[in-house]
């Protein structure tokens, strides 16, 4: 059973989605990219957006660990039930509406942001099936709504390319560990940025 690993609700059981139409972050992966993203200084009082939310672990965890707001965006209807929930429980921990569940594709709902809506951390865990074409295409529609020094993190499987930042968006990082690929990229100025000189880091 996942779980929320630390924060004001660590050690809570997570409601998981029945069946096998969504594929969860494991805990050691999760556990990997929160102590990163810690390190970065991108959990606290960050507006934090996910994208193919399924279960909404990430998002709540990331509430649980101090971040100001969080959006949830999930199409499935027994992963939105599942998203509610969860998100529930992390609101009651901390006492007030942290966290937000969308119904909706993540392309229309990112079609609908408000100009001038940003976020300062983005996750997005699309179904591997999900085309590359796609995933570009959700990216480019994400670019305009980032803050200056946001942290887009792109799960996707250790065998995929990498994903294709649209302009504006570079790649930060990256990091793999067992069959999951994690991609950290950032906003910067032309169409490329570099990465790290750790940028590849196997776990």
């Amino acid at each position: 059973m996942s779980r929320i690993i630390a924060g004001i609700s660590g050690g809570t059981p997570l409601a998981s989605v029945p069946g096998s139409g969504t594929r969860p972050t494991t805990d050691r992966v999760k556990e990997a990219l929160f102590s990163r993203l810690e390190a970065l200084g991108m959990i606290a009082r960050a507006r934090v957006l996910d994208l193919y939310a399924g279960s909404g672990a990430l998002g709540v965890e990331a509430a649980s660990r101090g971040a100001s707001t969080v959006e949830l965006v999930e199409t499935d209807a027994k992963a939105v039930g599942v998203c509610q929930r969860n998100a529930r429980t992390v609101n009651d921990a901390v006492g007030r509406r942290a966290v937000t569940v969308h119904r909706s594709k993540v392309q229309g709902f990112l079609e609908k942001t408000l100009e001038g809506q940003h976020w300062d951390l983005v996750f997005l865990d699309p179904p591997y099936d999900l085309a590359e074409a796609s995933l570009a295409a959700v990216l480019e529609a994400l670019a305009p709504h980032l803050a200056p020094d946001a942290v887009v993190v792109v799960e996707r499987s250790s065998r995929s390319a990498e994903p294709a930042w649209p302009e504006g968006l570079g790649l930060l990082s990256e990091r793999k560990y067992g069959e999951t690929r994690l991609w950290f990229a950032e906003p910067v100025a032309g169409d490329r940025g570099a990465s790290d000189p750790d940028a590849t880091v196997e776990a």
